[in-house]
């Protein structure tokens, strides 16, 4: 009769069993220090990680949305301030400066935020981690500074169903949203979908009505819409002559305008981002640096 193992034969045994069990357990995620940058990426591993430096141009240098820019700005300011303030669409034509100015108005309210004060963070979730969102705002409930959850480009196709993750998260589910978050979102489109998706739901629902009205709604969960919309030729110059002023380029006015009209004309299009891609041209011919 074999004697039964004793609890020293049975070590080996358990730290095997101990070390596979590490192994295939999921990596700690590693807590981080929301003091340690004003800005975050809101990774596909579900953590917050800093930015030490956003890309971003200074709100004096956003003309042609006037409108937008102040209303978005005493928005975020009421918000800072801790005040009732609206989470925000920002939709409309391409390269307008959407995205642009929803990080200067986080730069411009921190500049302004009274000696003493905790900076207001910004923190940037992908489209495609957007079924994580309702995990990012319970994250931040409790963190001591306010936030702004952003998401660039924000819209829906057919067959996706995250945007249910995006109503729970501007509604707050039974919690509330928290009150220390507002969630801004750029997007090309008014309502965040395509038409074919909501032409789709209308054809093939039981009840059309319902089906289109639970789609649609998703846009009314955003209390602040503000259009941009093709700037005129005017307009795009007022930007260029902005561009050559902050940076110092050296040229003759009358041919910054032409060679800018000319660079428009060949892209099809005028526009914030266009006025922005002729001014690195001509700096780069120049020899001209463009600081931050």
């Amino acid at each position: 009769m074999a004697a039964e193992p004793t609890p020293a034969d049975l070590l080996p045994l358990l730290e095997r069993i101990a070390a596979a069990l590490e192994r295939a357990a999921p990596p700690a995620v590693p807590k981080v220090d929301t003091s340690a940058a004003d800005a975050f990426l809101w990774g596909p591993e579900r953590r917050l990680i800093p930015v030490p430096r956003v890309n971003r141009v200074e709100i004096g240098i956003l003309t042609g949305i006037d409108r937008a820019r102040d209303t978005l700005v005493e928005n975020t300011e009421r918000f800072a301030r801790g005040l009732p303030a609206n989470n925000a669409l920002l939709w409309g034509a391409r390269g307008m400066g959407k995205s642009s100015l929803v990080k200067a108005a986080h730069a411009e309210i921190n500049a302004r935020r009274p000696e003493g004060a905790l900076p207001m963070k910004l923190v940037e979730i992908h489209r495609e981690d957007i079924e994580a969102l309702p995990e990012l705002m319970s994250l931040l409930r409790n963190d001591p500074h306010r936030w702004l959850v952003f998401c660039d480009d924000l819209s829906f196709d057919a067959d996706d169903t995250s945007y249910k993750s995006l109503k729970t998260a501007l509604d707050g589910g039974i919690e509330g949203r928290p009150g220390n978050v507002l969630f801004y979102a750029t997007s090309n489109r008014r309502h965040l979908l395509a038409r074919e998706m909501v032409e789709n739901e209308r054809s093939t629902a039981i009840n059309p009505g319902e089906a289109v009205e639970e789609k649609v709604s998703l846009s009314d969960r955003f209390g602040l819409w503000l259009g941009f919309h093709k700037c005129s030729q005017d307009e795009y110059l007022a930007m260029i002559s902005a561009y050559v002023e902050r940076y110092g380029l050296t040229m003759a006015p009358d041919r910054v305008r032409a060679e800018a009209l000319e660079w428009a004309t060949t892209r099809g299009s005028r526009s914030g981002r266009t006025a922005f891609h002729f001014i690195q041209d001509l700096a780069g011919r120049l020899g001209q640096r463009l600081d931050g």
